[in-house]
């Protein structure tokens, strides 16, 4: 389905399976989807460790630690780009103020 101007792409409902589950979820679009199934293969291979790890721990425990690491991940990600967005700003007004001559 190719979307045209002011349509906007229907949902698609995927299937994941995280250790051994099957999850039904939607995607809104296949980039989505594709990201989603990595995604999915990256807690799968983070329970695995956790099962070798904890074995007597239950599921969802597991689920929880995947979801700190994640969580913690993706904070620690924002904490880089906002300090590149910083340094990207100050690279524009050093260039900004060289062009006018005004060298800091």
């Amino acid at each position: 389905m190719h979307k045209t101007v002011g349509e906007l792409m229907a949902e698609q409902r995927i299937n994941l399976v995280i250790s051994g589950r099957e999850y039904p979820l939607e995607a809104e679009s296949p980039e989505m989807e594709r990201l989603m199934r990595l995604a999915a293969g990256d807690v799968n291979r983070m329970l695995e460790k956790f099962n070798e790890q904890f074995p007597t721990t239950p599921f969802e425990d597991k689920l929880v630690f995947v979801a700190i690491r994640e969580a913690a991940g993706k904070l620690l990600s924002q904490g880089k780009l906002q300090s590149l967005v910083d340094e990207a700003d100050s690279l524009k007004q050093d260039l900004a103020a060289y062009l006018d001559g005004e060298e800091k």
